[in-house]
């Protein structure tokens, strides 16, 4: 396991991160999951409040002999409207995570202007975090977001915070500039869980694992990845241990591209310019805003995945999540297009998008499910 310096915090982290988000089926294969992460090299684990049990079987875990020494936990804690419910919040997760201080805190989802208001009030949200970190509660500040560039580069120019979280993987590229930005800053990178967000690569299509031979597509994009100075750490995201397998070498491979892994993405590249044709959204963003705040770039980002990579399934999951996932996946489905042509002059590879639209949703919106709370 190879070891960076996460910008200005100076930690030195493990460049394979463990997130907890997935590991909750029981509390068994939670801990048995955190072994198997540890047993690899990794000295890094995030948690959240959102996740469940996940803070609270931490913290039983943290109280056993398989605590190794100079480990580093993240939690996060999404933007609060006060300073007296942030600091709640604050001792909330202390007092789950039995720790006297947290070393690493990031800030959840500033994926909105209003909750980059919220972040830059001084008497705000952020007066409890300084003071938790005045009293030695607190290390580290940092935030993640599933928002829009725009509101990522207002948090980073905020320079309130020594890292970030960011979604960032081959197969979502926009947010390339940030990491400039962040670098400048000397901000530690935290990418997202690439291996589920960026692609379900756990589980890829027989195209896509065939087009990324004699690499599985979860180790090429991890080695994209890891291949980026710029970049500290990644967040794998384990269900279970089993899942970890694939990655007991790859904390060790941080060098360059090899020639061989160089014409296996110039091969994916070449294959979805032909197979999308005329018909490939470049990923521009210039048809932003749509009238009928549908996210035009990405239902189409999702569309060009299904159609050069068979990654359905993927894009099936995001696409499902417009509507129902708030500020953390914004923007409505492209069923609500009116054909109105306002984003047609902007493009510049002059899609027919609203014809685009209407194929993405037939592909990838899929027969209507009964949601559980539903009668």
């Amino acid at each position: 396991m190879q070891y960076r310096r996460f910008g200005r915090t100076n930690l030195n982290l493990s460049v394979l991160s463990l997130g907890t988000m997935r590991a909750l089926a029981s509390k068994s294969v939670f801990f048995d999951t955190l072994r198997a992460g540890l047993a690899l090299g990794i000295n890094h684990i995030e948690t959240a409040q959102g996740y469940g049990s996940s803070e609270r079987w931490l913290g039983d875990f943290l109280q056993t002999a398989d605590r190794p020494p100079n480990l580093v936990i993240t939690t996060k804690i999404t933007p609060q409207p006060d300073a007296a419910t942030m600091a709640q919040r604050l001792a909330d997760s202390l007092e789950r995570l039995g720790l006297d201080c947290i070393p690493c805190l990031a800030i959840h989802g500033i994926n909105t202007p209003e909750q980059l208001a919220l972040v830059s009030d001084p008497q705000g949200c952020m007066a409890a975090v300084r003071r938790f970190q005045s009293e030695g509660k607190i290390g580290h500040v940092g935030f993640s977001s599933h928002g829009s560039r725009e509101v990522i580069e207002g948090a980073i120019a905020t320079d309130q915070f020594d890292f970030v979280n960011l979604h960032y993987y081959y197969f979502f590229q926009r947010h390339a500039p940030l990491l400039d930005l962040a670098t400048d800053r000397d901000m530690g990178i935290f990418i997202i869980s690439p291996g589920d967000k960026g692609g379900m690569l756990y589980s890829p299509p027989t195209q896509l694992k065939e087009l990324c031979a004699p690499f599985s597509p979860l180790e090429l994009t991890y080695r994209w990845l890891l291949s980026d100075p710029r970049v500290t750490t990644l967040s794998t995201g384990p269900a279970t241990p089993a899942e970890l397998a694939p990655l007991e070498t790859l904390g060790d491979r941080t060098q360059p591209l090899a020639p061989e892994e160089l014409t296996t993405l110039e091969r994916l590249s070449a294959h979805e310019t032909k197979v999308l044709g005329a018909d490939r959204c470049a990923q521009c963003y210039a048809c932003l805003p749509c009238p009928e705040a549908i996210h035009i770039p990405e239902v189409l980002r999702l569309r060009n995945l299904a159609v050069a990579y068979d990654m359905q399934p993927f894009g099936t999951y995001r696409y499902r999540m417009f509507e129902n996932a708030g500020h953390w996946f914004p923007g409505r489905k492209a069923s609500h297009c009116t054909d109105c042509g306002d984003c047609l002059p902007r493009c510049p590879e002059q899609l027919d998008i609203p014809a685009l639209l209407r194929d993405t949703h037939d592909r990838l919106q899929g027969p209507a499910r009964r949601r559980l709370w539903g009668d």
